[in-house]
């Protein structure tokens, strides 16, 4: 059942569109900004305090942030859609060995952070501020983390992100934007009303917010990790953003798909931050 459900809606959206298509794109963008899930378990929280918490205020939104101090550099851990800070927890364990200095935050409408909506250009903002707040150096980000951290380090271009390691990240605003209105089965109709209403409310198309674009200009050392198998983020993604990251390594992994969660990934982060 839970397969239709999109479908369902997808033709309420579409069958209200033709009496107000301003209506049905906001209520479309509410639904694609809208997370189902990724707020803190009672066994994520137990060990999520085993962080120093903070938080960082945007727009009087209350976001959290966690630290584990350590006496090496510092990195930020970016989580995606529907998700939290906890899903660090065993790439955590291994930067503590090597006495990493330790920052990660939850998202708006994510983990223990206030909020309802969620969107990559809102997170690049509450990037900029706890990567300024902690003086980063380091940013890792999964899936739309990675997105996001590359709005953020695009439009702000701070001079101590020294490094950015994106793991299965879009390449692109235009490509996710896409599934999505083909997961909900959108007619054109309902199509042409929500880049109006990105075009509006962002003064750009959606295929502006390209981040793989966007990392031409980004200075930072670069390490690009996707697999092979990813079927939330095309690999294809990944090669754009090789195609086009100047100062990045690039790495293909195979079976683990889109979460890349695995000791051989996480050696490959460990190798590229000691290095």
């Amino acid at each position: 059942m839970n397969n239709y459900i999109p479908k369902i809606l997808g033709s309420l959206i579409n069958f209200i569109a033709y009496f107000s298509s301003k209506r049905a794109a906001k209520i479309a963008i509410d639904l694609f900004s809208t997370p189902r899930k990724g707020r803190i378990t009672p066994q994520e929280s137990d060990y999520l305090k085993s962080a120093i918490q903070s938080d960082v205020s945007f727009e009087d939104t209350l976001i959290k942030t966690y630290h584990w101090r350590g006496e090496k550099e510092t990195v930020l851990l970016v989580h995606g859609w529907e998700s939290n800070s906890f899903r660090w927890k065993d790439l955590i364990t291994l930067l503590q060995k090597e006495n990493y200095n330790i920052v990660a935050l939850d998202a708006p409408a994510h983990g223990a952070s206030g909020g309802k909506f969620f969107n990559a250009l809102l997170f690049a903002e509450c990037i900029n501020l706890v990567a300024k707040k902690f003086k980063v150096n380091t940013i890792i980000g999964h899936s739309v983390g990675g997105m996001s951290t590359v709005f953020f380090q695009y439009k702000y271009q701070l001079k101590h992100i020294e490094r950015l390691i994106l793991l299965g990240a879009p390449a692109d605003f235009l490509g996710v934007f896409s599934r999505y209105e083909s997961m909900m089965g959108f007619n054109k109709r309902v199509s042409k009303a929500l880049e109006d209403y990105v075009l509006k409310k962002y003064n750009h198309l959606p295929e502006y917010f390209s981040p793989f674009i966007f990392s031409k200009e980004i200075t930072a050392k670069g390490l690009i990790i996707h697999d092979k198998k990813d079927r939330i983020i095309p690999y294809k993604d990944g090669l754009k953003f090789k195609q086009n990251y100047n100062n990045a390594t690039f790495i293909a992994t195979k079976g683990y798909g889109h979460g890349l969660k695995s000791e051989r990934v996480y050696q490959h982060i460990l190798n590229f931050l000691n290095n």
